[in-house]
């Protein structure tokens, strides 16, 4: 089972599992249309007796747990619903998981730390500096005491076209923005590890399959400012360097604050996951490479 189906890495998950799983995808909205091969369940995410019903008769083997209000700044003028979704949501998803003897991958964020002490290990520990942050930290302790089988997959920067679906993808809205012609701002001063939306994808169907337990890495091998990646991001796709221009991080007002370097070491998932964590030109590459033969 995958949450948030409707969503960029679930599109991922979903993609890369059919053949090999028997996939159920949960979202709050209706199935989109050329999905037939998923076995679609429409619930809202705080609705515990729904998803209570959906667990008893799927009786899924693994959770992917992908479904979050991930908007840093909606997620800290909305706090109430934030904390709803992000943490109330997993709690339930997680005692369900425990109940069931269901394993639960929970998708966390690279965003969780404060940005000062970079690279990040596992072991590290979290200091949020915004209310989306918080909630996953949260949302971490919820899973990690629930008596599930559960990985958490602390997600760097990702990076992709959507697989399936829409999705909400940065590098999507970056090409039609620069399609148009028009610039780009970017900060050089945040720091990340992308990693691309299939290895991702493939990562997450590793830790689901697996016996695997406790926290991982899912980060590139690459760590890069936002301002180097989009130029990295510029010349794969064909784009004037012209069109990025520097900001400071501080730009746009009103913002929640942003940590300043998150980047992830992905030492743990480099040695225990057959799925490679790629460089990021290695990454761009095989970006490119799927989108070139889906639209063949």
């Amino acid at each position: 089972m995958v949450t948030g189906a409707n969503g960029f890495v679930a599109g991922s998950v979903l993609a890369q599992a059919s053949g090999e799983w028997e996939v159920h995808a949960l979202s709050r909205g209706p199935q989109p249309v050329g999905w037939d091969k998923l076995r679609w369940h429409s619930c809202d995410s705080l609705a515990e007796d729904q998803l209570a019903k959906i667990f008893r008769d799927v009786r899924p083997s693994a959770v992917i747990h992908t479904a979050a209000i991930a908007d840093i700044d909606f997620c800290q003028a909305n706090q109430e619903l934030a904390r709803a979704v992000n943490v109330e949501f997993t709690r339930i998803l997680a005692h369900l998981c425990a109940e069931s003897g269901a394993r639960l991958v929970f998708c966390s964020t690279d965003t969780i730390f404060d940005g000062e002490h970079a690279p990040y290990e596992e072991e590290d520990v979290p200091w949020p500096v915004n209310f989306y942050a918080e909630t996953k930290v949260r949302a971490e302790r919820c899973v990690s005491d629930s008596g599930a089988a559960v990985v958490i997959a602390r997600l760097s920067l990702v990076v992709g076209l959507p697989l399936l679906g829409a999705g909400n993808s940065f590098l999507a809205r970056m090409i039609a923005t620069l399609k148009a012609g028009r610039t780009v701002g970017t900060s050089a001063e945040d720091i990340r590890t992308p990693v691309d939306v299939i290895t991702v994808g493939k990562a997450l169907l590793e830790l689901a399959a697996g016996a695997h337990n406790g926290i991982f890495h899912i980060a590139g091998s690459s760590r890069v400012s936002r301002l180097e990646l989009n130029r990295m991001i510029a010349a794969r796709f064909g784009f004037s360097q012209d069109l990025l221009v520097a900001q400071p991080a501080n730009a746009i007002p009103g913002r929640a604050p942003r940590p300043r370097d998150v980047s992830l070491a992905n030492d743990k998932a480099r040695a225990q996951l057959k799925t490679p964590m790629l460089t990021l030109d290695e990454g761009l590459s095989l970006i490119l490479k799927t989108a070139n033969t889906r639209t063949l």
